[in-house]
C-alpha cells in the first residue's frame, strides 16, 4: 500500500502533454526502468538497447534516470516524514530496553557459563554414551554377521569331521549345502572365498580316497571270493540234501519238519540270493547261515558309487568297476597247473568262481545300474566257456575214478549253486556227460587192474566147500544153482574157481560205482538205466574180455588152467541174466522197455571161451611138438625093436591124463581138442618121415615107425574122450596107416593099378609122398647092399623100386601138369 502511495505521490514527468513523441519516449523509458528495477531479468540486453537506440539516447536516458531518482527520493522523504514519530518512539523504547538487555545479557552469560560448567560432565558422559552406542551398534552388526558366518564355519567344521571319519557321502552333501546355501550369504568375506576355493580340491580328494577304498575292496573281495563261494556251495549242497530227504520222506508217506527250509516264512531271501534267517528264536538250525554281506563289507562300493553319482561322474565309476571285475574274472578263471591232482584244487577253483558271481549278483540287486543283467550274463558266458575248456582239459588228466566222481559232485553243486542265482548251467550238465565218459574210462582202467589181480591170485581149481555155511557164503556172492552138487555131501567142490564169485562181485561193484556218477544229474530212470547198461557192456566187452584174452595168452597158463577158464566163463555167461536183473532192481526200469540196452556178456564170455579153446588146441599141439622133438629114431636100423618108442608112450600117457581133465568141459570142446591133438600128432609123424634133411630110411625104421603108429591108433580106439562115433578118431591116422601099409606089404602093383579109384585100398596115399619116402629107401638099398648085384633077388627088388619110382614120378608129373 505504501508503494502505491509513493507512486501516487510522485508527480507526472514534465512535458507529458507535449505531443505524441514525448508520450512514446516516456513509455519506452518507463519500460526500461521497469526492467532495470526488476531483479529477475538480465540487464545486458536492456543496457544494450539503451546504447544501441537513437543518438543521444544515453543522455536522455541519464536525464530520465535522474528525474526518476529524484522522484523516488521525494517518495522516500515523504515516507520518512510519515513514520518519523514512530521511529522516534521506537528508539526511545529501545534505549529503555538497552539497560535491561545488558543486564539480561550478563545474566545469560552467567547462566551460559554455569550451564557450560554443568554440561561439561554431561557432554563427556554423552560422548561416552555415544561411543558405547557406536560400540553396541558395531557389536550388534558383528553379532549379526557372525550369526551368518557361524553356520558356515560349523558346516565346514562338520565337513572336516566327516572327512576324518571317512563319511565321504555325507561330506559331499555338506559341501553341496555350503556351496548353495551358506557361502552365498557371506561370500564377501575372504575366508569364505578360501573355503569355496578348497571345496573342489576336497571333492577330488574324496574321489581319490573313495577310489582307493574301492581298489582295496576289489583286492579284498578277490581274497574273500573263496570263502564266499565255499559258503554258497555248502548252502546249495545242504539245500539239495534237504530236498532229497524231503522227497524220500514224502515217498514214505510221512513228513518230518526239516532242520531248515528255504521256503518257510521264518526265512527271507536277501537280494543276493543267499538265505538269511529271521530272528524267530528257532534253534533248529545247526549253524548260522551266512550271507555275502556277512562275509564281505560292501560299504566301499556303495560309498564310492554314491560319491561318484553325487559328483556327476557315475559313468566313469561304472566303467572302471566293470573293467576291473572283468580282469578279476579272467584271473579267477585261470586254474592252477596241478589242479587235477587233488579234489581240493577243483574245490578252490569252483569256490572262487562261485564267490565272484555271488558278489556280482549281490551288487546287481543291491545297486541300481552299477552292473546290469546283460553285464553279468556276458561275464557268465565268457566264464562258462573258459570253465568248460578248463574242466575238459584237466579232467582228461585224472586217472583216479574217485577223484573224477568227486569232481562230478563238485560240478553238480557248482551248477546248482549258480542256477540258484539265475545263471544258465545247461552246458555244465552237458559237460558232465563228457566227464561221465572219462569217469567210465578211469573205472575201466581201475577194474582192469582189479580183474588182473583176481586172475593172478586165482588157483584155477574148483572151489572146495567144507560146510554148509561156506556153501551159503559162496552162493550169496555168486548165483550158483546145481541140483546134483546140492545133493552131494560135504565136503564137496564147486566147478568154478574162486575168481568167478570175485569177478561177479566186482562187476556189481562197478555198476554201483557207475551209478554214483548218475546221481544228481537230473536224468530219468530210463536214461540212468541205459547209462548203467552201456557202462557195464564196456566193462564186459572191453575190459574183462581184454583181461581174459591176455590171461589166456600168458605162457604160464597151462592146459589145466585153460580148462578151468572155460568152465569159469561158462558160469559167468550164465550169470549175465542176474546182472541184468540187478540193474533192473536198481533203476526200476522194466527190461521189456523198447529202448532198454541188453548186456553183451554172453558174447564176451563166448569169445573168451573160444579163445581158451583155441589156446588149448595150440598148447596141446605145442606139447605134442615137445614130445616129438624127443624122438630119436635110428633110420638106418635093420629091423625094429619090437616095441613102441619111449617118447611116444610118454606122449600117449600125457594125452590120456590131459583128456581126463577135460571131463568138466563141454563134450564138443573135449572132442575137438582130442581130434585136433590126434591130427596134429599124425601130421607131425608124417612130416618126420618126409623131412628133407632125412635122406635115407631103412625098412627096419619103417617097421619101428609102424609100431608107434599102432600105439597111436590104439590110443584113438580107446575113446580117450567120450562121444566119438565109431572109428572117427582113428581116421586122424588114416594117411599114415595107408602109407605104412603100402611100404610094409610092398603092394605097389595094387596101389598103381587102383590109383585114382574111389575104392582104392590106398586112396589117402599121395604119389608125391610115396615117391619121396621110396627114394629115401632106394638110397638106403644102394648103400647097404654093395654086393646086391651079385644076388638075383636083390637085383630084382632094386629094379622094381626103380620101376615104381618112374611110375610115381609120371603120376606126380601128371598131377602137376
Amino acid at each position: 500500500m505504501a508503494s502505491d502511495r509513493i507512486y501516487a505521490a510522485l508527480p507526472d514527468p514534465p512535458g507529458q502533454s507535449e505531443g505524441e513523441g514525448k508520450e512514446e519516449e516516456k513509455k519506452t523509458f518507463g519500460n526500461i526502468f521497469a526492467e532495470l528495477e526488476s531483479v529477475d531479468l538480465p540487464l545486458g540486453t536492456t543496457l544494450r538497447s539503451i546504447y544501441d537506440d537513437q543518438p543521444n539516447a544515453h543522455k536522455r536516458f541519464m536525464e530520465k534516470l535522474d528525474a526518476r531518482i529524484r522522484n523516488h527520493d521525494r517518495e522516500i522523504e515523504k515516507m520518512c516524514n510519515f513514520h518519523h514519530q514512530g521511529f522516534v518512539d521506537a528508539i526511545t523504547e529501545l534505549l529503555k530496553v538497552r539497560a535491561d538487555a545488558e543486564k539480561l545479557m550478563g545474566q545469560v552469560t552467567d547462566t551460559n557459563r554455569r550451564l557450560q560448567d554443568a554440561g561439561r560432565e554431561v557432554t563427556a558422559q554423552t560422548e561416552e554414551v555415544i561411543r558405547c552406542r557406536v560400540q553396541q551398534r558395531n557389536m550388534a552388526t558383528t553379532v549379526e554377521k557372525l550369526q551368518l558366518c557361524i553356520p558356515v564355519l560349523e558346516m565346514y567344521s562338520k565337513l572336516k569331521e566327516q572327512l576324518e571319519s571317512k563319511r565321504y557321502y555325507a561330506a559331499l552333501k555338506t559341501m553341496e549345502q555350503l556351496e548353495k546355501v551358506y557361502i552365498p550369504r557371506v561370500s564377501q568375506y575372504r575366508f569364505c572365498q578360501i573355503m569355496a576355493e578348497n571345496l573342489p580340491r576336497l571333492r577330488e580328494e574324496i574321489k581319490d580316497i573313495s577310489m582307493s577304498d574301492l581298489k582295496d575292496f576289489l583286492e579284498s573281495i578277490r581274497k574273500h571270493s573263496d570263502k564266499v563261494g565255499e559258503t554258497a556251495m555248502r548252502q546249495a549242497q545242504q539245500h539239495r540234501t534237504f530236498n532229497s530227504a524231503v522227497a524220500k520222506q514224502a515217498s514214505m508217506g510221512h513228513y518230518i519238519k526239516p532242520v531248515y527250509s528255504l521256503n518257510e516264512p521264518t526265512h527271507a531271501h536277501t537280494p543276493n540270493g543267499l538265505l538269511m534267517d529271521d530272528d524267530t528264536g528257532d534253534d533248529e538250525a545247526d549253524e548260522e547261515i551266512l550271507t555275502a554281506q556277512d562275509l564281505v563289507d560292501f560299504s566301499p562300493v556303495y560309498r564310492c558309487l554314491h560319491i561318484y553319482t553325487v559328483l556327476g561322474d557315475r559313468e566313469t565309476f561304472e566303467n572302471y568297476y566293470r573293467k576291473q571285475r572283468k580282469k578279476q574274472a579272467r584271473l579267477v578263471l585261470q586254474p592252477q597247473a596241478n589242479m587235477h591232482e587233488t579234489v581240493e584244487g577243483y574245490r578252490r577253483y569252483f569256490n572262487q568262481i562261485v564267490g565272484f558271481f555271488v558278489v556280482e549278483d549281490h551288487i546287481l540287486h543291491a545297486t541300481q545300474g552299477l552292473v546290469t543283467r546283460a553285464f553279468t550274463d556276458e561275464l557268465w558266458n565268457m566264464a562258462l566257456s573258459k570253465i568248460i575248456a578248463v574242466l575238459r582239459t584237466h579232467s582228461s588228466y585224472c586217472d583216479d575214478p574217485d577223484l573224477v566222481l568227486e569232481l562230478k559232485n563238485l560240478i553238480v553243486i557248482f551248477a546248482d549253486t549258480l542256477q540258484g542265482y539265475g545263471f544258465p548251467v545247461n552246458r555244465l550238465f552237458d559237460l558232465l556227460f563228457e566227464v561221465r565218459d572219462q569217469y567210465n574210462e578211469t573205472l575201466l582202467k581201475k577194474w582192469a587192474l582189479v580183474f588182473r589181480e583176481i586172475f593172478e591170485l586165482d588157483n584155477y581149481s574148483p572151489i572146495p566147500v567144507e560146510t554148509e555155511d561156506e556153501y551159503k557164503l559162496v552162493v550169496s556172492r555168486f548165483p550158483f544153482h546145481d541140483a546134483e552138487i546140492e545133493k552131494q555131501d560135504f565136503p564137496k567142490k564147486l566147478p568154478m574157481s574162486q575168481s568167478v564169485p570175485q569177478i561177479y562181485t566186482q562187476v556189481k561193484e562197478f555198476i554201483y560205482a557207475s551209478l554214483k556218477f548218475s546221481e544228481s544229474l537230473h536224468r530219468s530212470s530210463t536214461e540212468i538205466d541205459d547209462m548203467l547198461r552201456k557202462s557195464t557192456n564196456l566193462l564186459l566187452t572191453r575190459t574183462l574180455s581184454s583181461c581174459l584174452q591176455n590171461l589166456i595168452k600168458k605162457p604160464h597158463i597151462g592146459l589145466t588152467e585153460l580148462v578151468q577158464i572155460i568152465i569159469n566163463t561158462t558160469h559167468l555167461e550164465q550169470a549175465c541174466r542176474y546182472l541184468e536183473e540187478f540193474i533192473t532192481n536198481i533203476t526200476n526200469v522194466s527190461p521189456e522197455t523198447v529202448h532198454t540196452t541188453r548186456l553183451y556178456g554172453l558174447s564176451t564170455f563166448k569169445d573168451a571161451r573160444h579163445a581158451a579153446e583155441g589156446e588149448i588146441y595150440t598148447k596141446l599141439n605145442q606139447k605134442i611138438d615137445e614130445f616129438i622133438q624127443l624122438a630119436d629114431y635110428e633110420w638106418g636100423m635093420a629091423e625094429s625093436d619090437g616095441r613102441a618108442s619111449g617118447y611116444l608112450m610118454d606122449l600117449i600117457n600125457f594125452l590120456r591124463s590131459t583128456f581126463q581133465v577135460f571131463t568138466h568141459l563141454p563134450g564138443k570142446v573135449a572132442q575137438t581138442a582130442c581130434m585136433s591133438a590126434c591130427k596134429h600128432l599124425s601130421t607131425s609123424l608124417m612130416q618126420m618121415l618126409l623131412d628133407t634133411e632125412l635122406k635115407q630110411i631103412s625098412m627096419g625104421a619103417i617097421q619101428q615107425f609102424n609100431l608107434d603108429v599102432i600105439q597111436c591108433e590104439l590110443f584113438a580106439s580107446s575113446e580117450p574122450v567120450p562121444g566119438f562115433q565109431g572109428d572117427t578118431l582113428q581116421l586122424a591116422f588114416i594117411d599114415l596107416r595107408q602109407l605104412l601099409d603100402l611100404f610094409m606089404v610092398w603092394d605097389w602093383s595094387t596101389y598103381l593099378a587102383d590109383y585114382g579109384q574111389p575104392t582104392s585100398k590106398y586112396l589117402r596115399v599121395n604119389p608125391a609122398t610115396a615117391l619121396a619116402l621110396l627114394e629115401k629107401m632106394k638110397d638106403t638099398s644102394k648103400k647097404n647092399n654093395i654086393f646086391s648085384q651079385f644076388r638075383k633077388n636083390d637085383r630084382d627088388k632094386q629094379k622094381l623100386i626103380e620101376t615104381v619110382v618112374k611110375q610115381l614120378r609120371s603120376l606126380v608129373n601128371g598131377m602137376s601138369s
